[in-house]
């Protein structure tokens, strides 16, 4: 790898951000109707085509299948387990899903749904979740992954980033399943997950790859809500950190079912305009990490410029449900005023349907949030999901879904 990370902005290249009101024919987009209608479209068939890839439209059977108990965490609230099982192989892939409800909640309750990192048993140190198989370098230092059993001593160790009983306490459910149960996170030309539901065909550059899974495990997760019995679904936020957070904000735009859409330091990727080239690039995250991306996005490595979208457009396709987009000071890699401008660019189309999106046209102070339709703050620290940002989520969703 040869290339050179820049963190100055003075040495931001001149770029031209396309516009989300003009079409391809050059026709502009006056109204919320030829938007939904024209515009929309279009930009989702070009993001599948040039981004993140196209996700196959095949009906595959679901399975639903779990546990219950109604006393978990002192009575707090009640633990499902629900094992989502696709297609009839003799093996088939199988997403984990655990999922906390409120006990003191009464009807169907408005739900938080992330994916997590290494397993459902490290969100929390609940005896309870079920340890399940997580994948692990065969070596130390590998990029190469194998499954292996969950340990009992990995109970927690992520708690910090979920805090359940803060959410089941403001009156929202919980949901989460771990990322590598659809796909693991390692270039292993897509043999293992939810990829091998279906044949690939990669000959148009345009075949899903792991974003494209980890959107689809997500829908299919939403498809499971509209038959739980304890989850509104037509109040869902989808919500991720990081990688996960680049996958959260391509499953919002894609499956308007998902009511409230957060980006928590998504970076390159997700939020943040990929022609600013600052931080992480479009060739440093396709070179470390190639199996993210569909594979004619490796040809906009260092021409940025000849995307026919930029992460501003995706940010639109959310328009007109709340957006929230958070970074963190010392989270350069992720390129916070490029995640604000994102979001800013997208104001354009929130105004289409007569609604305030970002209510600022500067980038605010440390923790101080800012909150349209589309929502924004700063806070300091590194890379993280912490207490501070749950709080802005939880507020923002009582906000707009007036539930407290």
């Amino acid at each position: 790898m040869d290339y050179m990370i820049n963190y100055d902005e003075t040495k931001i290249p001149t770029y031209t951000l396309p516009d989300p009101l003009t079409d391809l024919s050059g026709r502009p987009v006056r109204d919320a109707a030829a938007w939904v209608l024209r515009r929309r479209p279009e930009l989702l068939r070009l993001f599948e085509q040039h981004v993140y890839g196209r996700i196959p439209d095949a009906d595959i059977p679901m399975g639903v299948g779990g546990t219950l108990d109604t006393a978990a965490l002192n009575g707090l609230a009640t633990r499902k387990e629900v094992t989502l099982t696709f297609g009839m192989a003799e093996t088939p892939p199988q997403i984990h899903l655990l999922l906390y409800v409120p006990n003191a909640a009464t009807g169907r309750v408005p739900a938080f749904l992330g994916l997590n990192f290494f397993g459902n048993h490290t969100i929390h140190p609940d005896p309870g979740i079920t340890l399940g198989t997580v994948w692990t370098p065969v070596e130390e230092g590998s990029k190469v992954l194998a499954p292996r059993p969950a340990k009992d001593t990995e109970r927690g160790l992520a708690a910090s980033r979920w805090p359940v009983e803060r959410i089941l306490k403001r009156g929202y459910a919980l949901a989460t399943a771990y990322c590598g149960d659809s796909d693991p996170d390692f270039d292993d030309s897509f043999h293992n997950g939810v990829h091998a539901l279906l044949p690939r065909d990669d000959a148009a550059g345009d075949a899903w790859a792991t974003f494209g899974a980890w959107a689809w495990s997500l829908s299919r997760i939403m498809d499971y809500f509209e038959m739980d019995p304890h989850v509104d679904e037509r109040r869902v936020a989808v919500l991720g950190h990081s990688r996960l957070g680049k996958a959260a904000v391509w499953a919002g735009a894609a499956d308007e079912r998902f009511a409230l859409v957060i980006s928590n330091n998504s970076g390159c990727g997700g939020a943040a305009l990929s022609r600013r080239r600052i931080g992480e690039t479009v060739r440093a995250i396709n070179e470390r990490f190639p199996h993210w991306f569909c594979t004619n996005f490796k040809q906009y490595n260092d021409h940025e410029d000849a995307l026919p979208v930029d992460q501003h457009m995706l940010l639109a396709l959310i328009a007109p449900r709340p957006l929230y987009v958070a970074s963190a000071e010392e989270d350069r890699w992720s390129d916070p005023r490029g995640e604000f401008l994102g979001a800013l660019h997208a104001n354009p189309v929130y105004r289409l349907f007569g609604v305030e999106g970002l209510p600022v046209d500067e980038m605010p102070d440390l923790e101080r949030p800012v909150m349209g339709k589309i929502a924004y703050h700063i806070r300091t620290g590194k890379h993280d999901v912490t207490t501070y940002d749950w709080e802005q989520y939880l507020n923002f969703a009582d906000r707009h879904w007036g539930h407290s």
